[in-house]
């Protein structure tokens, strides 16, 4: 009984290697990436879309309106134009319990599943009934032979739910359940390399703007050395244009991207929010030398959707002293005939967290 009950709790997470497209539920866009692999090491973007959702479909990272996101899904999926209908989907990384433990090495699964729900019952607030669970070894322990490190992944079972709720209202079916800090990490492996200049032994700082708040994660030899979060977003950017010009603010949010404002959209606008990012990247870089061994950051990748926000990557690699780049990690892949490259360029730090969630099409079985 008890692991029967264990391999249902443990669904989230596992490495599965079908073919299935990655879907970013953010708080304002569904995405999706479907990538193809034609060699070995060797990946094609075959086709992916971005599709906007109404207000309020998504708030704080919570599924409010599972009908409407439903119905979003189903259309960017048409729009997709793929039969595939296998999806990975990820959480926000808030509502997920992560621990990192030492467990004895060299032993059978089963008997680690015992030892993981032995050690979630002393980090998880909730009853085990109330959660999905799952764990994945990472490698052997630091300082000891005969210990592994295990990453044990914990999340109440309706943030799930609701998930997979939203892609079966599109006629979609959930294959994978990951962490969107996590998948947008994967897609931070595909930026690695000669190209941009980084390296594992770098200190990173990936700097996620997105609708409602900029994320700073500071990498380090493939670990996460330090992670803020700030209430600060693109969404402000399109309130700042609508209070300015006068205009609702969905008429803003188009604006911003289509272009078309006033002469004076530049300096009096954009601007003072590219300054307001730039000191947040700024006291977040502060905090992470005061609070950690660290006192320099080598690199930093803009990621989200206002990182192509004009003059932002000069004005950050300006003030900061620190080289700076905006993401891209189809760079390195084909193209299928479908994909406009320049439109991707712009697209893809966007992108990131669907790009990620495509990549767990060819993890390990």
């Amino acid at each position: 009984m008890l692991k029967e009950k264990l391999a249902d709790q443990l669904e989230f997470l596992r490495s599965k290697a079908p073919p299935l497209i990655g879907v970013d539920i953010s708080s304002s866009f569904i995405k999706m990436v479907e990538i193809a692999e034609v060699g070995k090491g060797l990946y094609r973007v075959e086709r992916y879309v971005i599709e906007p959702l109404p207000r309020d479909t998504v708030s704080d990272g919570n599924i409010v309106n599972i009908e409407a996101a439903g119905e979003i899904m189903r259309r960017a999926h048409k729009l997709l134009g793929t039969r595939i209908k296998n999806v990975a989907l990820a959480l926000p990384a808030a509502a997920v319990i992560t621990k990192k433990v030492l467990l004895k090495g060299n032993q059978r699964e089963e008997d680690m599943e015992y030892q993981v729900q032995s050690e979630a019952n002393q980090y998880i607030p909730f009853s085990l009934d109330e959660v999905n669970l799952d764990f994945q070894v990472i490698g052997p322990a630091p300082n000891s032979e005969d210990e592994v490190e295990v990453l044990i992944a914990a999340s109440r079972k309706e943030k799930i739910e609701d998930r997979v709720a939203v892609a079966e209202a599109a006629g979609l079916k959930t294959i994978v359940m990951d962490v969107d800090s996590y998948a947008a990490l994967a897609a931070f492996e595909m930026i690695k390399g000669s190209a941009t200049g980084i390296e594992n032994k770098d200190v990173t700082a990936i700097i996620d703007i997105g609708a409602q708040t900029t994320r700073v994660t500071v990498m380090h030899e493939d670990q996460q050395v330090y992670s803020r979060e700030q209430q600060l977003g693109g969404y402000q950017l399109t309130q700042d244009i609508s209070r300015q010009f006068g205009m609702p603010v969905e008429e803003a949010e188009v604006a911003k991207k289509t272009g078309g404002l006033p002469e004076n959209y530049g300096p009096d606008v954009l601007q003072p929010f590219n300054e307001k990012i730039v000191l947040e990247i700024s006291r977040a870089l502060q905090f992470f030398f005061t609070s950690t061994q660290f006192s320099t950051v080598d690199h930093i990748v803009l990621t989200g959707g206002c990182a192509m926000l004009d003059g932002l990557e000069e004005m950050v690699a300006q003030r900061t002293q620190v080289h700076t780049l905006v993401a891209n990690p189809f760079a390195n892949m084909a193209l299928s005939a479908k994909i406009k490259p320049r439109q991707l360029t712009v697209d893809a730090p966007a992108l990131m967290i669907a790009c990620g969630l495509a990549m767990r099409r060819f993890d390990p079985a």
